[in-house]
């Protein structure tokens, strides 16, 4: 964690609560309270809570892929192993609170017709989370295993987020919905009698084709609709959209492919309206900011009551990637979270009182580019996919689970970690090298807590990397696993019924198959002012790419700029971005920033400045040159290069 010198003190009475073995820690904020936030920053935090955090069971692990690897030395009751390094999600909770749906990848099962040759690639399974067992004996159970081929017509991959219906009969995997006719952990759920539907979203004029490729689908609390996202290409530029639709069972569909029988979204609405207002807007040669507008760039899912959506959005602070979320039918916009570090995952309870996320905010990863506050948005129009792309290490990730009441971050709160409790060795559950993925989530009754975790390994390790790679303290050696916090003082909530919502999202666009998608506004070329909401301004030159289809350079100077009481920026930044590939950048930025007053700090580049080459994808970090930020004293160098 870090902790800026005013915070010594709260820093060791924290260390001290920890290395007391209290299990829970929370994070001191190390950035001023302005005045202009008081609304929000006057509300009381709360106190931490203790948590109790175990590894989940799984399968065991066969020691390699190979035909008959998985023996009944291993698994005696012939019931699958997993492979060492195979990758897994967890899901949600059934409605019971007791089992949590999951996917995993089944590896060394015998060859047919042995009944254990079921048990091989990627599967759905069911896991128990009070300790107890299946008749069996296993305390987990395949539901996808041996469900016989006509019966997963159209099938693709089940791996990622798993999601459990409020049935309990239904589970959204991938772009799948396995239907098992029976609560998934009860004994009348069978292979034999599930069946598995493609999801199908139809995007040609005449209903022909495969249909759109989405990604990131969640399921509305209604249990009737789907929020998903889906990427665009225009121009060489690479972009993404959200939607909204409901989700209508085709025993029998005339169209498109596969025709089987599937579910179709229909009444979709794109989450993006182009006349709509946007993060930025023109006045003569004044350039607006607009907090209220509603920026969703990827979708991430719905408060409890289902009454909002949550999402990656347009920055509210320079290089500072947080989550917001904006009521399905206000359009209403809050922010959820503000600490530097970077936010995606996140899951509401049922009640809407907290939130769990995913963030970077227990490392000092993001905060060479992001640490320095109140800096507005606009080096953003050409920047935030690199802000956006430095949070991972190639395939490691450095997100741990946070929890945030419902007014999120402010103030001096900054959440508790889920985690923290422990001494840190290798495989305790606050093991630096056990990495948070994605998605973790809430049980119903609001008192658990399911995540997963990677540990470090080859090529982020070992090697030409100067990084030891870890040896696995887990079950078989295997890489990845699956968590449960308890939040022991908890009494249990029911949750409160939901009612369906309406197809309509007001904010939104109606989207129509075949239709052309839009690209996102952006302000044009030019010469412009911001003007601070409590005293200065920023003069402002954009520049457009050569093809005519997005911005490529931005330039601010700042004069005694200030968005907040008590925190001043001056100087100037400079920030090139220039596409190599639909998912390459190369950046040059040149950063002189200072900040005075309650804050005080700098935000410079080395004498050649700081040029990164990035992929989105690989998220491999790579830059000749340095961008350091300093506060109080605190300095926060970049990361090293991957390697």
């Amino acid at each position: 964690m870090f902790y800026h010198k005013k915070k010594a003190l709260l820093a060791l009475a924290v260390y001290a609560l920890l290395s007391c073995g209290i299990p829970f820690a929370t994070i001191a904020s190390p950035f001023p309270v302005s005045q202009s936030q008081i609304n929000i920053e006057a509300l009381p935090s709360p106190s931490p809570e203790p948590v109790y955090v175990i590894e989940l069971p799984l399968p065991p692990v066969a020691p390699s892929d190979d035909v008959d690897a998985c023996t009944k030395r291993i698994n005696p009751r012939g019931t699958g192993c997993i492979g060492k390094t195979a990758e897994l999600r967890n899901g949600n909770f059934l409605p019971d609170n007791k089992h949590i749906v999951a996917t995993v990848t089944f590896a060394g099962a015998p060859a047919a017709p042995d009944p254990a040759s079921i048990y091989t690639g990627e599967q759905l399974i069911v896991i128990k989370t009070d300790g107890r067992t299946f008749a069996n004996g296993d305390p987990w159970k395949c539901i996808t295993c041996g469900i016989p081929e006509a019966n997963r017509n159209g099938t693709t991959s089940l791996l990622e987020y798993p999601q459990a219906f409020k049935d309990g009969r239904r589970v959204l995997a991938g772009n799948n919905i396995v239907d098992c006719g029976a609560v998934l952990s009860s004994p009348a759920c069978r292979p034999e009698k599930a069946r598995i539907y493609p999801t199908y979203w139809p995007t040609t004029a005449d209903g022909s084709g495969p249909g759109g490729t989405i990604r990131e689908n969640r399921i509305h609390p209604d249990n009737m609709h789907m929020g998903f996202s889906s990427f665009t290409t225009t121009g060489g530029v690479m972009g993404q959209y959200a939607y909204f639709g409901r989700l209508v069972f085709n025993p029998s569909p005339t169209s498109g492919t596969p025709r089987v029988p599937r579910y179709e979204l229909q009444n979709v609405t794109r989450l993006y309206d182009p006349s709509a207002l946007q993060p930025f807007s023109v006045y003569g040669d004044e350039l607006r900011i607009n907090n209220e507008a509603i920026s969703v760039g990827e979708l991430r899912g719905f408060s409890g009551s289902g009454d909002e959506l949550t999402y990656v959005g347009s920055n509210w602070e320079s290089s500072n990637i947080d989550l917001f979320a904006a009521d399905l039918t206000t359009g209403h916009v809050r922010r959820i979270t503000q600490h530097p570090g970077y936010a995606d995952p996140i899951d509401i309870s049922a009640d809407d009182k907290w939130s769990v996320i995913l963030d970077t905010r227990s490392t000092n990863r993001t905060m060479f580019m992001a640490g320095l506050r109140h800096i507005p948005p606009l080096t953003d129009l050409v920047s935030s996919t690199a802000a956006a792309s430095i949070r991972n290490n190639g395939q490691r990730r450095f997100f741990q689970p946070w929890l945030l009441d419902r007014a999120g971050d402010r103030g001096a709160y900054f959440g508790q970690q889920l985690n923290a409790a422990g001494d840190g060795s290798p495989g305790s559950v606050n093991d630096p090298q056990w990495n948070s993925q994605a998605d973790p989530r809430w049980s119903w009754d609001r008192t658990k807590i399911a995540f997963y975790q990677t540990l470090t390994a080859p090529p982020q390790c070992g090697g030409v990397n100067p990084l030891p790679c870890p040896v696995s303290t887990a079950d078989g050696g295997r890489t990845y696993r699956i968590m449960l916090a308890t939040l022991t003082s908890r009494i249990p909530i029911k949750p409160r019924t939901v009612k369906t919502v309406s197809d309509l999202v007001p904010w939104g666009v109606p989207y129509v198959p075949g239709q052309t998608t839009p690209t996102r506004w952006y302000p044009p070329a030019g010469m412009y002012k911001v003007y601070g909401k409590v005293s200065g301004h920023a003069a402002v030159t954009l520049v457009e790419n050569s093809a005519g289809n997005g911005l490529e350079a931005v330039a601010v100077r700042y004069e005694d700029y200030s968005d907040h009481v008590g925190v001043v920026i001056h100087g100037s930044e400079n920030v090139t971005a220039v596409s190599d590939s639909l998912t390459l950048e190369r950046v040059a930025w040149y950063s002189n920033l200072t900040s005075s007053g309650d804050q005080t700090g700098s935000k410079v580049t080395s004498d050649g400045g700081f040029h990164l080459l990035i992929d989105m994808m690989d998220t491999e970090f790579v830059a000749n040159g340095t961008l350091t930020t300093t506060i109080d004293g605190e300095i926060y160098a970049q990361p090293e290069n991957y390697t």
